[in-house]
């Protein structure tokens, strides 16, 4: 039974991938269709981060209230009919309204399905579960540049997506029964184990360090996949159906990397995965400043996102063996609410500096990014050696 549902949850997050990834990559064809600034972009951005920052911090208790099953279900179709609504967009006011739902259908199901691996499946389930989030992201920009390279029609790449959503949420309904089957069973398991909330959690020792490396981790891979694009066709020279393709090799580096530290994981620990990513990041980021030949880009990209595959997974496996089991969720809630602050300010940021300055500030403001993630990361490294951080 635990091995269907991890099926499921496979399937849960292609389609949490899926929307993830288009916009970055549609931009440059909506923001003329539009008539709008390249910063607009940055604007539906954070009113997405803002609604899944907001259904993660209240993840915990919307999953005890209403049980994992129904949460995902609810928020995937909530993903779904947000979809809908950009593709019959007409204006950048529309896009804000349905950027609301697509934000708030993206965070207790991520934060929910995040947790239940943790404490239930091995570190290599969690890395192949975020790689199955990668074969939607990658799919979406692939998706998109199809219909961008036909006289820019990004509301039928739009579309399809929605299409696909919707499959989705049907295999989810037909399978609701077997969720509250599962969280019976679980629920009789841990019903010795007292849940912490948001308040609580945050005064454990180590977790606010945790937080301060899922910001900058999300602001690293938020970045690179809204404002790669535009790099690329601003900075470099590239059509927009070329940079929408170029962008998917970033998304197609975290899905091969997660599908390869899936295996990773069976030989070294969450740490020296998390450390390996980092570095491999930091050389992506360098390839793409450096005045090489263009195609030094691509392999930056590649490099940014196979560096990227480890680090996410890796942390929130790590969450209930630093924390304990009682405090994981409301942790998971708040490592999610806190990653999706990163994605939610710091791209706008860089919007906002290209727009006074240039795009060209695109890999430095990356590489200022991971180096933070980087020191965060290792300062976390060896707090929670003391054993005190293992006294609940």
């Amino acid at each position: 039974m635990l091995t269907l549902l991890l099926i499921i949850i496979y399937l849960a997050f292609i389609s949490l991938g899926l929307p993830d990834s288009i916009l970055g990559s549609a931009w440059p064809a909506m923001q003329t269709d539009l008539s709008v600034g390249l910063s607009s972009a940055g604007i539906i951005f954070m009113i997405i981060s803002g609604g899944t920052i907001i259904s993660s911090l209240l993840s915990g208790k919307l999953i005890k209230h209403f049980g994992t099953g129904k949460v995902t279900f609810i928020s995937v179709t909530m993903t779904a009919l947000a979809l809908f609504g950009f593709s019959v967009s007409n204006s950048f006011i529309w896009l804000c309204l349905m950027a609301i739902p697509l934000g708030l259908g993206g965070g207790s199901v991520d934060a929910a399905l995040n947790n239940f691996v943790a404490l239930h499946y091995k570190s290599k389930h969690m890395s192949w579960l975020h790689c199955f989030w990668g074969i939607g992201a990658t799919l979406g920009p692939v998706i998109m540049s199809l219909y961008i390279s036909k006289n820019n029609q990004w509301k039928k790449g739009y579309f399809t997506i929605f299409i696909i959503q919707i499959c989705l949420v049907v295999v989810l309904f037909i399978t609701l029964s077997l969720w509250n089957k599962i969280e019976i069973k679980c629920d009789k398991t841990d019903e010795n184990e007292k849940s912490n909330d948001n308040i609580s959690a945050l005064k454990l020792p180590g977790v606010k360090l945790a937080l301060v490396s899922f910001v900058f981790y999300c602001a690293t891979e938020s970045t690179a996949g809204l404002w790669g694009s535009s790099y690329l066709v601003n900075y470099k020279g590239l059509s927009a159906g070329e940079a929408a393709r170029w962008i998917s090799l970033f998304y197609a580096g975290i899905t091969l990397g997660r599908l390869l530290s899936g295996f990773l994981t069976m030989k070294f620990n969450n740490r020296k995965l998390i450390r390996l990513g980092q570095v491999l990041c930091i050389i992506g980021a360098i390839s793409l400043l450096l005045p090489l030949p263009i195609y030094f880009s691509m392999i930056g990209l590649i490099l940014l996102g196979l560096g990227c595959a480890p680090i996410y997974p890796c942390m929130l496996h790590e969450t209930p063996k630093r924390f304990g089991k009682s405090a994981s969720q409301s942790i998971m809630g708040l490592q999610m609410g806190f990653a999706y602050m990163g994605s939610m300010f710091m791209p706008p940021l860089l919007g906002f500096i290209a727009y006074k300055s240039s795009i060209a500030i695109f890999p430095y403001f990356l590489l200022c990014c991971i180096l933070i993630m980087l020191m965060g990361s290792e300062k976390i490294n060896r707090f929670i050696s003391k054993p005190k951080l293992y006294k609940y």
